[in-house]
């Protein structure tokens, strides 16, 4: 994926301008800066949330906005809030990720995903029964069910305790492993061990 001169505004403000950069397989970008930089806004701008203000993105050579839909089957985004249905239980919140996203799940693969992030015992728990830190790990078992290539997270370790976090860059890690890219708005050092590792720097 490559960004070419992106810009972004908000309301009458200038977050950013002649942002450039390309991420490409094994690797990882975190996104750095104060609140109110412009993080958050340019993984919207990435998933397609949001308008850049000026410049382009391209997937593979061809602007994303003439590729729509397969430019978003190949990423997934994780907000501030998890995406989650709370009358659902987490394993139909996990099965409808993976069908959505066109990669249906039997039980057998939904509890080995729910497992794999530690919420095997949660698993017929409604979401809305979850602590925040749970449905972050949910989540996480979304993006592992999409098997998306490109993954934006924003924040990604956020209302997690330690067994959480070290769960993330685990699973950060592994996805980088397999070629995977990924995009992280963050405050904190993410330490993954495999993959190389670029920083963007916004300012305020």
């Amino acid at each position: 994926m490559e960004a070419v001169n992106l810009g972004c505004v908000r309301g009458s403000r200038r977050l950013f301008t002649g942002l450039n950069f390309t991420v490409s397989p094994g690797e990882l970008i975190e996104i750095r800066g104060p609140n109110g930089s412009g993080k958050s806004s340019l993984l919207r701008i990435v998933c397609g949330l949001a308008t850049p203000a000026e410049g382009e993105l391209r997937w593979n050579g061809k602007k994303t906005a003439t590729l729509r839909e397969e430019y978003f089957a190949e990423l997934a985004y994780l907000g501030h809030q998890s995406c989650v249905k709370d009358e659902l239980t987490a394993a139909e919140n996990l099965r409808i990720a993976g069908g959505v996203s066109g990669h249906p799940l039997n039980d057998a693969e939904t509890h080995g995903l729910l497992t794999q992030v530690g919420l095997e015992n949660q698993r017929h728990l409604p979401a809305r029964s979850l602590s925040a830190g749970q449905r972050r790990r949910l989540a996480m078992a979304q993006f592992l069910a999409s098997k998306a290539k490109l993954w934006l997270l924003d924040e990604i370790l956020t209302s997690l305790d330690d067994a959480g976090v070290r769960l993330s860059r685990q699973l950060l890690t592994e996805h980088l492993s397999r070629g995977g890219m990924a995009m992280v708005a963050t405050h904190q050092d993410l330490n993954v061990t495999s993959g190389a590792v670029k920083r963007i720097e916004l300012a305020t």
